[in-house]
């Protein structure tokens, strides 16, 4: 039987809609600043929810800190130094390791690029002991292999039980503006409802412990903040699923889920306006994300969302 095709025209977005701002999903992009060779041998910076990674935060009263994902560790050995690049994430990896200050006799010269496998590390440039000190480091990463190849696939509509309600749609003037959310997808949804995986694959990263949202948060919260679960699918891009409920996440990095299954629940948390489940295909298009477009079935037929119109 042939199947229907089912055009949908995004909500209107009044307070109360399922929209997020930009933040909400920005680049998982590491920023680990301030990293002397004179330090002890590891440092490490934060898992990001949808933002920067920052130094890592003690633990608060709403939860404990996020884990580590990138480790920077160093490794002494004969007269000269290995910077190394832990990675703790279920998938691959790419890492920029710069410098604020000269680095001569640096192998390779900073600034130096790698990919880490998957629990994997990597020697990311050798550095003469003398240089100890001198220059403080920084290690910029971003999830999943640049050399992803993207397959042409049909994704599962990601709700159990959830009729189709867009708040955002492709190229949505209200945060998917830019390359990495571009051709995200917003379904407004009530809290608790399941979230399934669109499409096989290994469950990457996720967060669980975050309790409000941008309208809840206090002072000393990252608003930008959500739980999420990010899925690596075997061509090598990444499927992300945001601002789930706190503890709503019932899936763990490294295991291997099939289309369908359930990953968690969706809920308000991050920079949202209103619950939402936050659906994006991206990869790695060299030290930045991109969100790619995609074709979905739900319950109705095949799902087109309109194509971003010219910035």
């Amino acid at each position: 039987m042939p199947r229907r095709s089912q055009r949908l025209r995004p909500l209107p977005s009044p307070a109360g809609r399922a929209v997020h701002r930009n933040a909400a999903c920005r680049a998982t992009l590491a920023t680990i600043a301030g990293l002397l060779l004179a330090l002890p041998p590891a440092a490490a910076g934060q898992t990001p929810s949808t933002g920067a990674w920052p130094a890592p935060a003690p633990a608060t009263a709403h939860g404990s800190a996020t884990t580590p994902v990138v480790r920077l560790r160093r490794q002494p050995a004969a007269g000269r130094v290995g910077i190394v690049a832990e990675n703790t994430l279920a998938g691959p990896v790419e890492v920029l390791l710069t410098a604020d200050g000269p680095t001569v006799g640096s192998d390779p010269p900073l600034p130096a690029r790698a990919t880490v496998p998957a629990h994997g590390r990597t020697v990311v440039a050798w550095l003469p002991d003398a240089t100890g000190g001198a220059a403080a480091l920084a290690l910029r990463a971003v999830p999943g292999h640049p050399g992803a190849r993207p397959r042409d696939v049909e994704y599962a509509y990601p709700l159990r039980g959830a009729p189709v309600r867009i708040a955002q749609g492709f190229g949505g003037g209200f945060s998917h503006r830019h390359d990495e959310h571009r051709y995200a997808v917003d379904f407004a949804v009530d809290e608790g409802t399941p979230v399934l995986a669109a499409r096989d694959g290994v469950v990457m990263q996720v967060e669980a412990d975050v309790w409000g949202n941008a309208r809840t948060a206090a002072a000393t919260d990252d608003p930008a903040r959500a739980n999420f679960v990010r899925v690596l699918h075997d061509d090598g891009t990444m499927a992300l699923y945001a601002h789930l409920q706190r503890g709503g996440v019932i899936v763990a990095p490294g295991e291997r889920v099939r289309r369908g299954d359930i990953l968690g629940f969706s809920g308000d948390t991050g920079a949202s306006t209103g619950p939402h489940l936050h659906f994006a295909v991206q990869a790695n298009r060299g030290l930045r994300l991109e969100s790619l477009p995609f074709r979905m079935f739900g319950p109705g037929g095949v799902l087109r969302f309109a194509e971003p119109g010219p910035d």
